[in-house]
C-alpha cells in the first residue's frame, strides 16, 4: 500500500498491509535538515523551507505521514502574543508579557487567517499537496483551547483561575477554540488530510482533571465537530485520569505518551478509538540505542497501539538510526 492508503485503511477500521508509523507532533531533526538542506528558523517562517522539512519526514525518516507546522505558536501569535524566536536550533515560543489579564475580554480578530505566519503555513500545505500527489497524508497541527488560553494569559494565572474563578476562563477558551478551529478549517481547505490537536496545558500534570472534564472537553468537542477530516488529540504526560473524557471529544485517534496506559485507554474509550504512540521521545528515542528503541516499540505494540509513533515531539538531535529502528519495527507488523 501507499502511505495514505495504509493510514486511511486503519482510520476506516480496515486492515492495512502493515502498521502505520508517523508522528502526531513535530518530527524534525538536524539530520533531516542536513539531508534536504532546509533549516530553522526559515522552516518556521517560509513556506518553501517548511514544505521541504515536512516532506523529509517521509523521504528521510520513512514515516507514513508528514506534519506541519513544527511549533505551537501560530494561533497565539495571530491573537497578539509576542513571539520568542527559536533560532537555528530550536522552536519559537511565547514571550512575556501576555496580551491579556484574567479580567479582560479577549477579542477574536476578523483577519485572523492573514496574521503572522499563517499565510506561509497554508502555502506550505498547498506546495506539499502538489508535490505528494495524494500518496502521503498530510497532518496539520493546531493547538488546543486551554493551551492557547494559557498563551493569552500565561499558564500560571490561567490554571489559578481555573480553580478559583473558573467561569472567568470561558471567554479565553471561546476565543482559543475559534482560533484553532479557523486554522484547522483553513488547513483542510489547503489540502490537509488529518488534523492533530496538541493541548499540552490540559495535561493532568498541569491542569486539574476537573478543569478538563467541566470546561476544556466542551470546547474540544465543539472544535472537533466543526472539523470534517479525521482528528488526533494529543495531551502530554500521564492522561489516565482524563482519557475517558478525551475519548468523548470526537477525536478519531488518541496520541499517548508511554506514561499513559494504553490498555486503560482501550478499556475507557472502547474499540472505535485508534491509539497511537509507543516510544518515549527523550529517555529512549533521543538517549538510547536502536536495540532499546526496538524493545520499547514491541512493548507498545503488545499493549495495543495501532499506530507506532513517538510519544510526543521529537528532540531535533534525535539520532537518525533510532528513528529508522522505530519505523522498521512498524514495517514488521
Amino acid at each position: 500500500m501507499k502511505a495514505k492508503e495504509r493510514v486511511m485503511h486503519l482510520l476506516n477500521h480496515q486492515t492495512p498491509d502493515r502498521m502505520p508509523c508517523f508522528a502526531a507532533n513535530a518530527a524534525v531533526t538536524y539530520d533531516q535538515m542536513e539531508a534536504v538542506q532546509a533549516f530553522w528558523p526559515e522552516g518556521h517562517e517560509k513556506a518553501g523551507t517548511m514544505a521541504r522539512l515536512a516532506l523529509a519526514a517521509h523521504t528521510v525518516l520513512g514515516l507514513d505521514a508528514i506534519r506541519v507546522p513544527f511549533c505551537q505558536t501560530f494561533e497565539a501569535e495571530a491573537l497578539g502574543c509576542k513571539l520568542k524566536p527559536g533560532g537555528s536550533e530550536g522552536i519559537p515560543g511565547i514571550d512575556f508579557p501576555p496580551p491579556y489579564n484574567i479580567d479582560d475580554v479577549p477579542v477574536f480578530p476578523q483577519d485572523f487567517l492573514s496574521r503572522g505566519r499563517i499565510p506561509e503555513l497554508l502555502k506550505a500545505v498547498r506546495l506539499l499537496k502538489k508535490e505528494l500527489n495524494d500518496d502521503v497524508p498530510i497532518v496539520g497541527g493546531i493547538v488546543g483551547p486551554l493551551t492557547i488560553a494559557g498563551a493569552l494569559l500565561e499558564t500560571v494565572p490561567l490554571l489559578r483561575a481555573s480553580i478559583k474563578t473558573p467561569e472567568k476562563i470561558r471567554p479565553f477558551l471561546e476565543v482559543a477554540e475559534k482560533a484553532g478551529t479557523a486554522l484547522a478549517q483553513a488547513l483542510v481547505d489547503a489540502g490537509v488530510d488529518i488534523i492533530a490537536c496538541e493541548d499540552m496545558t490540559a495535561s493532568p500534570m498541569l491542569a486539574s482533571p476537573d478543569t478538563y472534564r467541566n470546561f476544556e472537553r466542551e470546547y474540544q468537542t465543539r472544535q472537533f465537530e466543526a472539523i470534517e477530516v479525521p482528528k488526533i488529540l494529543h495531551i502530554c504526560g500521564n492522561v489516565d485520569l482524563i482519557v475517558e473524557y478525551m475519548g468523548r471529544t470526537g477525536a478519531d485517534i488518541l496520541s499517548l505518551e508511554p506514561k499513559a496506559s494504553v490498555p486503560l485507554a482501550r478499556e475507557k474509550c472502547g474499540s472505535d478509538i485508534i491509539l497511537m504512540g509507543g516510544v518515549d521521545t527523550v529517555s529512549t528515542l533521543y538517549l538510547m540505542d536502536p536495540a532499546t528503541v526496538r524493545l520499547e516499540c514491541e512493548r507498545a505494540i503488545a499493549d495495543g497501539v495501532q499506530i507506532l509513533a513517538p510519544g510526543c515531539a521529537m528532540a531535533p538531535g534525535t539520532p537518525l538510526e533510532n528513528i529508522l529502528a522505530m519505523v522498521d519495527v512498524a514495517r514488521q507488523h
